[in-house]
């Protein structure tokens, strides 16, 4: 395999030249340029891309960090990020939060060590204080760090507002919502109080099921349907994200109750799976690929130092289903 000294050599010129011709940087002569561009073509030079990089002071490379990459909705989300990324010419590098004590730290050292060019956080484990006046290319998906860090978030209001809209109009007397924890710093938390403002407003009885910070398995929002029904025995309508709407649907079959009959239930996210089981679900639907295209789009502004978009909040869509 030839090297860059093998095509300095060739073309009777020393390295230095030869990978300004490569870089395309620096002034070399139409002359000099057509015996490197000759010699490279001779030899089938393949230019190494990390030595390159290393030239430029970039890696191609951006860092996502997701509290679970097995998650519908962060898997949903990574998809559409890497392949809008990929467009851009950057390869994605994933951390999974879960279960990784430090993880989110550990990127953010790779990031002040220029082992990466930007990073996009859509999991929060640590002080905020880690995020105030950091100066690197930082985008936050549906997660508050620091004033300086811009947010790439769907319009929860919208969410919340939909989702109420849908369980009112069955004339509820219970309702119970699937919660996360307060304790992160989600800007996803405004559909949950939006929800509950407009149930009470109606003068409906509320109750919420917490979900656990950082528990996204099934079995977690398994036992959140069950506490449901051992808690609040005469619910007759949910609202949550996919998975505990689709686990209160299965846990409310085993026991009998009849939906959208004497049981109504919203899903929030629209995921994949809500549209796979015997009954679709009824969801308020996150714009997962626009959220994605943004993400990938404003840390590519903020790496080049570019002005952002817009980020205003993307609008959410309803999806009819058999559940309300």
């Amino acid at each position: 395999m030839a090297r860059i000294k093998d095509v300095a050599k060739l073309a009777g010129v020393s390295t230095s030249t030869v990978s300004l011709v490569l870089n395309n940087k620096g002034y070399v002569s139409a002359a000099t340029r057509a015996k490197v561009e000759a010699a490279v073509k001779e030899l089938h030079y393949v230019p190494s891309e990390v030595g390159r990089n290393l030239s430029l002071n970039r890696t191609n490379l951006i860092g996502v960090i997701i509290p679970d990459v097995a998650h519908p909705f962060f898997a949903a989300l990574l998809h559409e990020i890497e392949i809008a990324l990929y467009d851009y010419g950057y390869k994605t590098m994933i951390c999974s939060t879960g279960e990784k004590k430090n993880a989110e730290l550990a990127f953010l050292e790779m990031l002040r060590r220029h082992t990466m060019d930007g990073l996009i956080i859509g999991a929060h484990a640590l002080h905020i204080e880690n995020y105030r006046h950091i100066d690197l290319p930082v985008i936050a998906f549906d997660r508050y760090l620091c004033d300086e860090i811009p947010i790439i978030r769907a319009d929860h209001h919208q969410g919340g507002q939909l989702a109420a809209n849908a369980l009112l109009r069955r004339n509820p007397h219970h309702v119970v919502q699937i919660t996360g924890a307060q304790t992160v710093h989600t800007t996803a938390h405004e559909h949950e109080d939006i929800f509950a403002s407009c149930i009470e407003a109606a003068g409906v009885q509320l109750d919420s099921i917490v979900v656990p910070a950082n528990a996204l398995q099934p079995k977690d929002f398994a036992a959140a349907a069950r506490e449901i029904f051992e808690s609040y025995p005469d619910v007759d309508a949910i609202s949550g994200a996919d998975l505990g709407a689709i686990c209160a649907l299965r846990e409310a079959i085993r026991r009998g109750r009849r939906c959208p009959e004497d049981l109504s239930i919203v899903a929030y996210d629209g995921t994949y799976l809500t549209r796979l089981g015997p009954q679709t679900m009824t969801a308020v639907v996150q714009p997962i690929p626009a959220l994605g295209r943004r993400a990938a789009e404003a840390i590519v502004h903020r790496i080049r130092s570019e002005e952002l978009p817009s980020l205003t909040p993307l609008p959410m869509t309803f999806q009819e289903g058999e559940t309300c």
